[in-house]
């Protein structure tokens, strides 16, 4: 069962990814923020997208996907299972007719959280998938056990051991109706991407309601499938015999949005975001105008001015899409550490993901911890000093606080920065921040 990656495809890889050189940014904090950027695509997006390339015959075309250390282990995945993989600028274009392995390396799995949407896509295309549990940020449990009892409905015969799965379908998987429990992101997507070339219909009941499902189901559809009600709770999949590759372009990151918004909050800046949904930020956009920031958008554009002084938020609570998105819950803690006032957060979807406030108070900030909440008494300033990335959106939070300091700030574990920013730094740089990479 336990199939060996080889070392020097190992070390390949990790080449590629520039992973076994360790870097870190240097921030020169209190620099104003303003200009133009595009927002990249959303990585949330991009890897199901990937992953459902292997549902499809022939190739498919995935335009506006971001360069991120995940889409490079995404694209790993798909490279060993057999398939053709391209990246000509920010289009990664897929042909599965060469696919041909079920198996997936334990070093491939551990890259990140969300290659367990590969079990759906493996299962359900070749019959069989052998692979381990994922890796990803560490954010408290965060157990799959809604993906596989959903697959077992479908029919799919899951074998567990020592963190491995050993997954077969001895016949065309079946359609039916399942109720989450949970309005899971990933169970969702695992879940359609079983069902899309399943024999009869699948409803699934308490879906994630998340954009990125509505992206994947749309690129689904345009491949062939059918797939109604995303979006809305309530996901129908009528399972086709066959699906043909296409081209799709990626929606534009909501949380790198959310972040390069903190980033010129906290530095007083004036900021136009292209490329962005506004309508995906319904519940990110009242925060900062509660903090003082004046804001305009239309379908694709968004301008964020900033005060001198922000004022507090008095109450962040995370929630499931629609929700205030908890992948913005960091960077939004690290405007509200120089807010005038006492900012309240209730995470209510991960249990460890206040992991960077201990470095935050590195900075000088004065946040509380209490179970799920966290207190913020905003402060006059930062100062700079040395931290470390405790996982992706942590090391955003340190960084945008980083530009909000006085003086130099060091931050280290960029590994888990780069899998969710494509090159922070030259974006940062580019309206006017003062950050190098070492």
């Amino acid at each position: 069962m336990h199939q060996v990656f080889p070392f020097r495809i190992v070390w390949q890889y990790q080449k590629r990814k520039g992973c076994i050189a360790v870097s870190k940014l240097m921030i020169e904090g209190s620099h104003c923020l303003e200009g133009e950027l595009t927002v990249h695509g959303a990585k949330n997006s991009a890897l199901p997208v990937l992953s459902a390339t292997l549902l499809c015959d022939g190739e498919s075309h995935i335009h506006n996907c971001p360069r991120l250390s995940d889409v490079d282990a995404s694209v790993e995945i798909l490279r060993y299972l057999g398939c053709r993989v391209v990246r000509e600028g920010d289009t990664v274009s897929v042909n599965t007719d060469t696919l041909c392995r079920c198996d997936i390396p334990d070093q491939l799995m551990r890259e990140m959280r969300s290659s367990i949407v590969f079990l759906g896509a493996v299962a359900s295309r070749m019959g069989k998938a052998k692979l381990s549990f994922p890796g990803g940020c560490e954010l408290g449990p965060r157990p799959i056990d809604l993906h596989l009892k959903a697959l077992r409905q479908m029919g799919m015969v899951i074998n567990e051991f020592h963190g491995y799965l050993d997954c077969s379908v001895p016949a065309r998987l079946k359609g039916t109706s399942i109720a989450l429990s949970f309005p899971s992101v990933g169970a969702t997507e695992n879940i359609i991407l079983a069902a899309a070339l399943a024999e009869g219909t699948t409803v699934v009941n308490n879906a994630a309601r998340e954009p990125e499902i509505c992206d994947l189901c749309g690129f689904l559809n345009a491949c062939g499938a059918r797939i109604f009600g995303a979006g809305e709770g309530r996901i129908v999949i009528e399972g086709v015999e066959k699906l043909t590759g296409t081209e799709h372009h990626v929606i534009p990151d909501r949380i790198a949005a959310t972040t390069f918004m903190t980033a010129a909050a906290v530095t007083g800046g004036d900021l136009l975001l292209r490329r962005v949904v506004p309508d995906h930020l319904s519940q990110v956009i009242p925060m900062f105008q509660e903090a003082g920031c004046r804001l305009r958008w239309d379908d694709a554009n968004l301008r964020i001015q900033a005060p001198q002084r922000l004022r507090a938020v008095k109450s962040v609570r995370t929630m499931p899409y629609p929700g205030f998105p908890t992948d913005a819950q960091a960077p939004m803690m690290a405007m509200t550490t120089v807010s005038d006032g006492i900012s309240i957060f209730v995470e209510n979807i991960f249990e460890s993901r206040y992991k960077h406030v201990g470095e935050l108070c590195r900075l000088g900030a004065n946040i509380k911890v209490e179970g799920r909440v966290a207190i913020v008494e905003g402060v006059p300033r930062l100062f700079g000093a040395s931290v470390e990335a405790p996982d992706l959106r942590g090391g955003a939070a340190l960084i945008v606080a980083g530009l909000a300091a006085d003086g130099l700030t060091e931050v280290s574990g960029l590994r888990h920065v780069d899998r969710g920013y494509e090159a922070i730094e030259k974006s940062l740089n580019q309206i006017g921040a003062k950050v190098s990479r070492i």
